[in-house]
């Protein structure tokens, strides 16, 4: 690739990060050139001891915990661990080729480690080949990427995640199912972590009284397309046959409900799964309108990536206890980290989220919600 290019892709990043987080420009510790095949090796090529600047590129914002959690957290960590280091941030709002384009920039800059969340899984394939050809070490944040060398997997055991969701929905349906149907939502079918929640929760309601009516797959997590979906799903099954909606994350129960409201459907009573612990979710679990939600310790996540990427970052050997797991990719059994969901419903909505700090109750207990939030123990 030409320096022209180069400076033009390095540009598009530093427009996509936010300003005091990146290192936009020229950068004096810019790594070696070379190819790794393990994650030592390609972390002695990267580290000078020193730090440098770490990429962080998430995938989107259309699920609030990226811009709310993830990038916060991780920002913070790496800071405190390596007060040298710099980050360069940038988020692809849904588009892979944004993302690759900004994987390139960063890795022109100097980039000693990516840290990535991809938009698409296939597309970012490239991305870590062409980390791996310039010796920079790739962390594989929150999503799987199969075929590709990564160097280290963060993340929720998602299979799992998938089966918190349906046996909670499944368990609150009881006999009320038989003979009648649940709405399946699930999420993008670029993110393989969407498949994997789909296997899990498949592994349950197949196997449950009910039947599954309707299940779509929901390009981009997307709100309004679960909200299109929905009213379908009501249009071909009927009203009253439908006895709850299995929704792979907030976002897309969002939707769900509002298709719900529409078209004459009383969500209290139609129960709504949900993930990422949303404060609007956590609002509607409070009033009934949405079922249970999952509690990811996003901010565990977060810091144990920091951790690693700094480690790898500096040449040095990664925090011993971090890695838990290896999770085979299909290019190689890779070390992992991966941390355990939790189901949340009004029950505990207390002794998780609020004990963990993860949401503040001034954040939820809005006047709307206040006696709601009285009513569950949440001042």
């Amino acid at each position: 690739m030409s320096s022209t290019p180069r400076r033009a892709l390095a540009a598009l990043a530093c427009v996509a990060a936010t300003a005091g987080l990146a290192a936009c420009g020229s950068d004096d510790d810019n790594n070696d050139q070379g190819s790794g095949t393990a994650a030592s090796t390609t972390a002695a090529k990267a580290g000078s001891g020193k730090g440098g600047t770490i990429a962080l590129l998430l995938p989107e914002t259309k699920t609030t915990r990226y811009e709310l959690h993830d990038r916060p957290s991780f920002v913070a960590k790496v800071q405190a661990l390596c007060p040298d280091c710099k980050i360069d941030y940038a988020n692809a709002n849904q588009d892979p080729v944004r993302q690759q384009q900004q994987a390139e920039a960063a890795i022109t800059k100097g980039a000693k480690v990516l840290v990535l969340d991809a938009v698409d899984a296939k597309t970012a394939v490239a991305t870590v080949n062409r980390a791996k050809a310039a010796g920079v070490p790739v962390i594989a944040y929150d999503r799987l990427i199969t075929g590709a060398p990564v160097d280290y997997y963060v993340s929720f055991d998602n299979v799992k995640v998938g089966k918190l969701q349906a046996q909670t929905l499944v368990d609150k349906i009881g006999d009320a199912g038989k003979g009648k149907s649940v709405v399946m939502i699930n999420g993008s079918p670029t993110d393989p972590s969407a498949g994997d929640y789909k296997k899990g929760a498949h592994a349950v309601l197949d196997s449950a009284q009910v039947k599954i009516g309707k299940e779509y797959d929901t390009p981009d997590w997307s709100p309004d397309k679960a909200q299109r979906e929905m009213e379908q799903a009501i249009t071909a099954l009927g009203k009253d046959q439908i006895v709850g909606v299995y929704s792979a994350n907030d976002g897309m129960a969002s939707g769900a409900i509002a298709a719900m409201k529409g078209n004459g459907v009383d969500p209290k009573k139609l129960p709504t799964t949900g993930q990422d612990s949303e404060v609007a979710a956590i609002q509607r679990i409070l009033v009934g309108e949405q079922y249970m939600t999952i509690y990811l310790a996003i901010k565990k996540q977060a810091e144990t990536s920091a951790q690693i990427a700094v480690a790898l970052a500096k040449g040095q050997p990664v925090p011993s206890g971090l890695v838990n797991a290896k999770t085979d990719n299909g290019a190689g059994q890779v070390p992992s980290v991966l941390l355990a969901p939790t189901a949340v419903t009004k029950d505990n909505i207390k002794d998780t989220i609020i004990a963990d700090d993860f949401l503040k109750p001034a954040e939820i207990c809005t006047n709307k919600y206040a006696s709601a939030c009285q009513a569950a123990g949440i001042q």
